[in-house]
Order: structure tokens, then C-alpha cells, then sequence
């Protein structure tokens, strides 16, 4: 028990160390000015776009000058993509249009508003919600891998090495619901299969969604395992509709209140800018949507992890697969359903950046682990480690 202490307080020690270094060396990406004026728009809605707008420059070229300091013969992966942000800082009416691109991540900027009602600065209270959500990953990973492995020692040796995983700290250092979206997955995740709470793993779930709406793509596919799987998972039929019902209202509500459409979006990103997204799109071309993805697609995963991660899952699943066992599908079925959410996700926002996927690299991480160490059966028999 004394040792246990001392782990604890170790790690809490660690834990206030992180969040002052990732406090200390924030990364001020282009986005936190969407994000400082839906922040702005939302504690003041009768404040004029303008007026916002002049708010929103004036603090962030106080805070980081270089932040507009791209030039336009630097790389660009869209057409327009370096003048467009300074564009943006010189032209309210473009800015405010540009703030609908970042209002589909309702329950993000409400927490970010939060903190700012709190009395933090407003760049302040957008970073403090990466660097609070990395705080409670790591408390969250501690707690899951003392319950799965029952060691205190190599849980808190593996939480430290997670900690210190590229793509969790990148996402804790920007401005982006990453953070945020990847806690919220864990969530619900860790509370429906550990805790048997369905009702907060389903509210968990919408929340998740409503920081990031592509997880919805992963839930479906988790849905439909549920359901091959309830007896096992011991959740009614009508329980696990009823909260997928909640799940698809939460990507309903979003895409409905959504006034940008998708394809505006992803040429937006990846072909070519639009300074009025809403006023006046460009027409979308699907050749230059193909074109995109078949360059892309293959550099893209294969400059991700998860090829690396793809091979410890055949490793380990294939040292306990047996053909006859609903448990060895049962693991198999699982990976597939992360990896065939990435690849439809990518069809959606062709993107595998390293930060965005922290969700999916820490499902696929802490699912091994307990499949390679656990000592309980708490996963019942859906990821049971076949001890």
C-alpha cells in the first residue's frame, strides 16, 4: 500500500510537470482564431462581426506576431492556402465565414467558453482544454491499466510512455478538439465495457460527437458489434438501439444546424480555398476529389502508425486465434471496425494527421495491453485476454 502511495504521488507530481511544460510551449496553429471568435460570438451575440474580428487580430498578434507569417512561396497543399489566413485577418466578412467551419464542434467551443467565463484570457481558455484533457487521459489510462493488469508499477510505467506518445502531446499543445474528442472516446468506451454504465457511456458517446463529428463513423461500426455481441456484453436490444438512437441525433443535430456542405468543405482543405464558403462556393469537381484521395491515401496511412500497430494486432491476435472461438472473432471484428472507420473517414476528411487519430492509436494500444496482460475479465468475452 505505501509503494502504491508513493506511485500515486509520483505521478501527480508528473501530471503538474506536463501540464506546466505543455502550458509553457503551446503551439499557436491558425485555428485558434476560429476558435477565440466563436468563443467572442457566443459570450457576446449582439457584438458585430467586426467588432469581433478586431478583437479576435489585435489579442493574437500581441501574443505570437508570427502567427500571419506564412509567405506565398512557402509549400500549400490547397490552392490559395497561404494568403488565405491573411485575407482572413484584413476582411471581417470573410472571417465570419470562416467561424462556421469550426461551429460543428459545439460541445468543444462550449468548454472553451467556459474557461473564458471563468476569467481566463481567451487564447488562455482554448489551450487550457488540450492541456486539461491530456491531464485526464493520462488519469484515465492510469486508472484503466491498474484495474486490467493489476500492477502498479508497470501501469504507471506504461502511462508515463504514453504520456510521452508524439501524437497525444502535438494535440495537447494546439489549438483542436483532439484532446478533448479522444478523452470523451476513452469515456465512453471505459463505461460501457469496464463500469456496465450504458446510460453514461451512450452520453460520453454523444459528446465525443459533438467535439468531433467523423468519431461517428467509429460508433456505427462499434454499434454493430454490440449488437452481434450483446449477450456477451450483457445490454438488451432495446438499450443499445435506444442509445444509438441518442448517438445518431447528436451527428443529426450537428449536420442539420451545419451551413457549410461537405464538399465546400473539403476543397476548402485540400483543392482550393474558399474565402466565402457560404455566400459564394465554388462548384465541386469529384475528379479533383479522386485525384486527391488515389495520391494520397497510401502516403498518408503508411505515414501514420497504424501499419506499426497493424502488426502487433496480427502478432497478438494470432498467438491466441483459434477458428472456433467467438472470443478470437470477437478481437478480430474489433480492429477491423477501427480500421475500416479510419479508411471511411478518410473518404470523408482525407487526412490521417498524427494528432487527429490519437483516439483510434489508444483504443488499438490499450486494447493489446489488456489483451496481452490482463488478469480479469472485465470485457467479458468481446476483448477477453483468454487467461
Amino acid at each position: 500500500m505505501k509503494n502504491r502511495n508513493i506511485l500515486v504521488f509520483i505521478f501527480s507530481i508528473y501530471l503538474c510537470v506536463m501540464s506546466w511544460y505543455l502550458y509553457t510551449h503551446q503551439y499557436y496553429n491558425v485555428d485558434l482564431e476560429a476558435y477565440a471568435g466563436l468563443i467572442y460570438k457566443a459570450e457576446y451575440p449582439d457584438m458585430k462581426i467586426e467588432d469581433i474580428h478586431k478583437k479576435v487580430y489585435n489579442e493574437l498578434k500581441g501574443t505570437n506576431p508570427k502567427l500571419f507569417g506564412i509567405t506565398p512561396q512557402d509549400e500549400e497543399i490547397a490552392k490559395g492556402e497561404n494568403t488565405y489566413y491573411k485575407v482572413l485577418s484584413e476582411n471581417p466578412k470573410a472571417y465570419g465565414e470562416e467561424l462556421q467551419l469550426f461551429s460543428v464542434k459545439p460541445f468543444y467551443n462550449f468548454v472553451n467558453l467556459m474557461f473564458f467565463k471563468l476569467g481566463f484570457k481567451i487564447t488562455t481558455s482554448v489551450f487550457l482544454t488540450s492541456i486539461v484533457s491530456y491531464v485526464l487521459i493520462l488519469i484515465l489510462v492510469f486508472c484503466y491499466l491498474i484495474k486490467t493488469i493489476k500492477n502498479y508499477p508497470l501501469a504507471f510505467i506504461i502511462t508515463i510512455l504514453i504520456s510521452l506518445f508524439k501524437p497525444l502531446l502535438e494535440a495537447s499543445r494546439h489549438a483542436s478538439a483532439d484532446s478533448l474528442s479522444c478523452l470523451l472516446l476513452l469515456l465512453s468506451l471505459y463505461v460501457f465495457m469496464v463500469r456496465k454504465n450504458h446510460l453514461a457511456a451512450t452520453v460520453f458517446a454523444m459528446l465525443c460527437i459533438l467535439t468531433r463529428p467523423e468519431y461517428f463513423i467509429l460508433y456505427s461500426f462499434f454499434y454493430i458489434l454490440a449488437y452481434f455481441f450483446k449477450n456477451s456484453l450483457q445490454i438488451t436490444t432495446v438499450k443499445l438501439f435506444l442509445s444509438y438512437g441518442y448517438v445518431f441525433l447528436s451527428f443529426f443535430l450537428i449536420q442539420y444546424f451545419n451551413q457549410i456542405s461537405w464538399s465546400t468543405l473539403f476543397m476548402n482543405q485540400f483543392t482550393k480555398v474558399q474565402i466565402y464558403p457560404i455566400s459564394n462556393p465554388d462548384p465541386f469537381y469529384f475528379p479533383d476529389y479522386f485525384n486527391f484521395i488515389k495520391k494520397t491515401i497510401m502516403l498518408d496511412f503508411n505515414g501514420s502508425y497504424f501499419p506499426l500497430l497493424l502488426l502487433f494486432i496480427v502478432v497478438i491476435l494470432a498467438n491466441k486465434f483459434s477458428v472456433s472461438s467467438k472470443k478470437s472473432w470477437a478481437q478480430c471484428l474489433f480492429f477491423g471496425a477501427i480500421y475500416a472507420s479510419v479508411f471511411l473517414r478518410f473518404l470523408v476528411f482525407p487526412s490521417l494527421a498524427n494528432r487527429m487519430m490519437i483516439g483510434f492509436y489508444l483504443i488499438i494500444i490499450l486494447s493489446l495491453i489488456y489483451i496481452q496482460n490482463s488478469k480479469t475479465d472485465i470485457f467479458k468475452n468481446s476483448l477477453e485476454a483468454g487467461k
